[in-house]
């Protein structure tokens, strides 16, 4: 009976010894092929060798990756070549990865999927890279072709008056776009590899509508033609003759703004040799010495706009550096003058 026993275990080591061999044979025959269900990017590669995947991944996969990147706008055309963007695919690491997933499990586990069927099911990622500093270049070819910048609303003042000139729309490209969708594309061997600029305008900053709040009342001053003119949302409102500083006195040439403003001002009388002995003196609004008559809009370093009573000196250099004016013609004015007006003197 031991014999008997004896004879069948071994007779069954040596049955599975036979069947190991013969499965170890068979894996074997296999090692060098990948097994079904195995894909790369989509591409089958079950049943092929080594050799034969690296063929159909160059044709499949490096072949549409060669195609350039195209970006189109109007009439023009910009191009990014797979060297320049040092496109490279590693199909000997993507036939490695596949083949390394196929030899996934045991001796037994592989075989035993082997001989019912089975198939794996592995959609690997190509391993592709490319320079995106390359695809940003491309872009900024693209955007300094196209885009230009938005210009602001501007005003000149002068002694011909005000003119405005217009902001200008800019125009500019989708760049953040058009980055993703290359860089989505320029690994994908079924992505489009066409693309258009797409663009938007862009506002100035500044616009004539802020122009005209920012320059709402504006004062020209005209020393040549003895002339006021008040201009109003940068239109010509109203024009007064005035005095202006004689020789020697004269009234400052430049850009200034209203610094204050005052009904009937008391005059501080400047230590000046013209003043002789008021120099210094502060001369009550209704005392009749004082020369500053009705109102008085203060621009620059004691020079403001005021009334006179010397109606005659009107059109002449007669003052002692300020701007005079008829008093009628300087109350009209001073209601139509904000604080922080802009007064350019010619």
């Amino acid at each position: 009976m031991r014999t008997r026993s004896f004879i069948a275990v071994a007779a069954f080591l040596a049955v599975l010894v036979v069947l190991g061999g013969v499965l170890y044979a068979y894996d074997h025959a296999r090692a060098n092929e990948i097994a079904p269900g195995v894909k790369v990017a989509g591409i089958p590669l079950g049943g092929l060798t080594p050799a034969d995947a690296r063929a159909r991944l160059e044709r499949q996969i490096l072949q549409p990756l060669e195609r350039p990147i195209v970006v189109h706008h109007a009439d023009k055309t910009w191009k990014l070549g797979p060297r320049e963007a040092r496109l490279r695919a590693d199909l000997s690491a993507m036939v490695d990865e596949a083949l390394a997933r196929s030899r996934s499990g045991d001796l037994f586990a592989r075989s035993w999927r082997s001989l019912t069927g089975k198939r794996l099911d592995d959609d690997l990622k190509p391993t592709v890279q490319y320079s995106d500093a390359a695809v940003i270049r491309l872009i900024d070819k693209v955007r300094h072709s196209i885009e230009r910048p938005a210009k602001d609303a501007t005003v000149k003042i002068s002694g011909a008056g005000v003119s405005t000139i217009p902001g200008v729309e800019g125009l500019a490209i989708s760049a953040s776009q058009l980055h993703r969708q290359i860089g989505a594309a320029i690994t994908s061997t079924t992505a489009s590899r066409t693309f258009v600029a797409h663009t938007r305008h862009t506002q100035p900053k500044v616009t004539t509508a802020d122009l005209r709040r920012k320059y709402d009342t504006v004062i020209i001053v005209n020393r040549g033609q003895f002339r006021l003119r008040l201009f109003k949302e940068l239109k010509p409102s109203q024009s007064f003759g005035i005095a202006v500083g004689q020789v020697g006195l004269e009234t400052p040439a430049g850009q200034y703004t209203i610094a204050n403003k005052a009904i009937n001002p008391a005059w501080h009388v400047p230590n000046s040799t013209w003043a002789g002995k008021l120099a210094g003196k502060v001369i009550a609004g209704d005392d009749p010495s004082n020369p500053i008559k009705a109102r008085w809009l203060g621009i620059f370093d004691g020079v403001g706009i005021h009334g006179t009573s010397d109606d005659a000196s009107i059109g002449h250099n007669a003052s002692h550096g300020c701007i005079r004016m008829h008093i009628p013609d300087v109350e009209k004015l001073y209601d139509e003058v904000p604080v922080g007006s802009a007064v350019y003197i010619a």
